[in-house]
C-alpha cells in the first residue's frame, strides 16, 4: 500500500493536515505532489538506488518530499535540523547524497560544501547555490513514473563515539504494488490502527519513529496531524481539534503535559484519544502512573532502536502489573549477557541486553568489541543494560557506553569531551547525563581545568566560555548544560577515566539510573 492506491479509491480523503496552520493535503493531493516530486528527481538524473539528502523542520512539504522519493526508488536521508552546517555537510557526503533539499532554515553556508551533490533545492526562497523547490515541482508531471519501484529509508544515530552513522537495510528494488512496511503492519495489529484513524505527531519528522509511524499512517490510509513543533497545550487542543485516535509521544512530553496549570491540562477533551504509544527513552515510574490515571489504560511502550534491532512491547495493564517495564519482545528473543564473558545469565539478573531472531541488524557487520568474549553469532545489543522477570518483562537499568536519553534524543558524551579537551583552558574532561525531571536527564561536563578559577565570578566565566566553545561546534542538544571544576579526574595509570565514579556521585538518591 501506498498513498495512490487511497488516492485511487477514497480520493477526497484527508491524508494531512499541519496543527499549527491548519493547512491540509488529500490523498488525491499527497499522490499527485509526489509524483510531481519523483519526477524531479528523475528528470534530474537520479535513478533508483541513489541516494539523496533533506535537511528541515516539520515542513508542510516534508511528507510530499517522503513519497516522491520513495516512488523514484531513492534511498532518503531525512537530517536533523538541529544540527551544525558542519555535520549536516559531513553526513550529505558520507551518505553519498547527490541530490539535496532544504528550506531558508539550513541553507546558508551549505551549497558550496557538497562537492558531491548535483541537485540542490531549497523551500520558501532561494538564495545562491539552490533552485527553487516550489517552480521545479510546479513544473513537473504529476503522472506516475513508469514501472515504479519502492525507495528506502538511510537514517543516521549517533555511534558510540558520537559520530553520525549511517542505518541503511538491504535496498532492492521491488515494485511499488509489492513493497510492504513492517510499521504499517504493526500499526494495524498491535495498534489497532485503520483507515478511520487519526493519527497526532508531535516529534520532529527527521527522527526515525516519528517519520516511519507518520508515514505507515498515510499507507493504511489513516489522517495524520503533524505539529510543526510540539507544545503541551497545543497538543491537547490539537486531540480536540482534530479527533485524535492515535499518537506516539516521547516521555518528555508526557512529564510536560503533568507540568501544566490544571486548567490547562483539562481544558480539552480526550475521549477520542484510543491509543497512545511512547519509546525513545525510559518513562519514570510515577509520571506514566500519572499519566495512566488522567487519560486510563490507552497508553502502550515499545523498546526498538533505529537500526531496527529488536521490538518490545507492553499495554498499559502489563505495565501496571509490572511497573518500569519496556515490555515483552514480539518476533524475536532477548538474552541478558555477561559483557565480560558472553554468556547469557539467569531471570533476574543484569546484563547487557541482546536480541535474537527478527533482528533486523543480524545482517550488518557488529561493531567491535574493546574486551570481553562475544555471545553468538546473530545476536544483537543497543548497548543496554537490563533485567528479564519471571513473566518475560523486560527492564532497562543502565546504558553500557554512557549514552545520555535527553527529552527522547540520544546524545553520545564523546564528541563533546573531545571539544572540552582542545579547548586551550581546560586539562581534562568527562561528559555525561544527571538526572533532570523534565528531559529526563541533561548532559554534564566536569572538567579539570589548567588552572582553577580563584573565585565564582571566574569560575561561572569559564564555564560560559566553554558552553560557548560546544555550541559553536555542534548541536546544542549535544552540548552540556552546566560545567562543575575539579582539581582532578579519577583516571588509573593507563589512563582510562572511571566516568561511573564522577557519574553516580549525580544520581545518588535516585531510584534510577538512566
Amino acid at each position: 500500500m501506498y498513498p495512490g492506491v487511497h488516492a485511487a479509491t477514497s480520493p477526497d480523503r484527508v491524508a494531512l493536515i499541519m496543527a499549527g496552520s491548519g493547512e491540509t493535503l488529500t490523498y488525491a493531493q499527497l499522490d499527485a505532489e509526489a509524483n510531481r516530486v519523483s519526477r524531479v528527481f528523475r528528470e534530474a538524473g537520479l535513478v533508483p538506488g541513489d541516494h539523496v539528502a533533506w535537511c528541515l523542520e516539520n515542513h508542510r512539504n516534508f511528507l510530499p518530499l517522503v513519497w516522491g522519493a520513495y516512488y523514484a526508488g531513492l534511498v532518503y536521508t531525512p537530517i536533523s535540523s538541529r544540527l551544525t552546517a558542519d555535520e549536516i555537510a559531513y553526513i550529505v557526503g558520507d551518505s553519498g547524497a547527490v541530490a539535496f533539499v532544504t528550506s531558508g532554515y539550513k541553507a546558508a553556508g551549505l551549497a558550496g560544501r557538497m562537492p558531491g551533490v548535483g541537485l540542490r533545492l531549497m523551500m520558501d526562497d532561494t538564495v545562491d547555490g539552490y533552485d527553487s523547490y516550489e517552480q521545479a515541482v510546479a513544473a513537473a508531471s504529476p503522472e506516475p513514473l513508469a514501472g515504479r519501484v519502492s525507495g528506502n529509508s538511510m537514517l543516521y544515530t549517533s555511534g558510540t563515539t558520537g559520530r553520525p552513522k549511517g542505518v541503511l537495510t538491504a535496498y532492492e528494488p521491488v515494485p511499488l504494488e509489492d513493497a510492504q512496511s513492517a510499521v504499517a503492519i504493526v500499526c494495524v495489529l498491535l495498534l489497532r490502527m485503520s483507515h478511520k484513524s487519526v493519527y497526532l505527531s508531535p516529534a520532529p519528522l527527521y527522527h526515525g519513529a516519528p517519520l516511519r509511524f507518520t508515514t505507515a499512517a498515510q499507507i493504511i490510509g489513516a489522517t495524520t496531524v503533524v505539529m510543526e513543533r510540539f507544545d503541551a497545550a497545543e497538543f491537547l487542543a490539537a486531540v480536540e481539534r482534530y479527533s485524535v485516535t492515535h499518537t506516539q509521544v516521547v516521555p518528555t512530553m508526557f512529564v510536560r503535559m503533568l507540568k501544566l496549570p490544571g486548567e490547562q491540562r483539562h481544558a480539552h477533551d480526550l475521549s477520542t484519544l484510543t491509543l497512545a504509544v511512547h519509546a525513545a527513552a525510559p518513562c519514570p515510574v510515577e509520571a506514566k502512573r500519572q499519566m495512566i490515571d488522567w487519560w486510563g489504560p490507552i497508553i502502550g511502550e515499545y523498546y526498538a532502536g533505529t537500526d531496527g534491532i529488536g521490538f518490545t512491547y507492553c499495554d498499559s495493564e502489563q505495565w501496571l502489573a509490572h511497573p518500569g517495564t519496556v515490555g515483552r519482545p514480539i518476533g524475536c528473543e532477548v538474552h541478558i549477557v555477561d559483557d565480560a564473558t558472553g554468556t547469557e545469565l539467569p531471570v533476574g539478573d543484569e546484563g547487557v541486553v541482546y536480541f535474537s531472531r527478527g533482528a533486523a541488524g543480524d545482517d550488518r557487520p557488529r561493531e567491535e568489541k574493546t574486551g570481553g568474549s562475544t555471545p553468538p553469532d546473530g545476536w544483537s545489543s543497543l548497548g543496554d543494560i537490563g533485567r528479564i522477570d519471571d513473566d518475560g518483562f523486560l527492564y532497562l537499568t543502565d546504558r553500557k557506553a554512557y549514552m545520555i536519553i535527553s527529552g527522547g534524543v540520544n546524545v553520545y558524551p564523546q564528541e563533546a569531551e573531545n571539544l572540552l579537551t582542545m579547548h586551550p583552558a581546560v586539562m581534562d574532561a568527562a561528559v555525561f547525563g544527571v538526572p533532570d525531571d523534565d528531559l529526563g536527564e541533561v548532559v554534564k561536563a566536569v572538567v579539570q581545568p589548567m588552572e582553577m578559577p580563584v573565585d565564582a565570578a571566574a569560575e561561572a566565566a569559564l564555564e560560559r566560555d566553554l558552553i560557548d566553545h560546544c555550541r559553536a561546534g555542534m548541536a546544542s542538544v549535544k552540548c552540556p548544560r552546566t560545567v562543575d571544576f575539579r582539581e582532578t579526574l579519577p583516571r588509573d595509570q593507563n589512563g582510562k577515566l572511571y566516568k561511573r565514579l564522577l557519574r553516580d556521585e549525580y544520581w545518588q538518591g535516585r531510584d534510577r539510573r538512566i
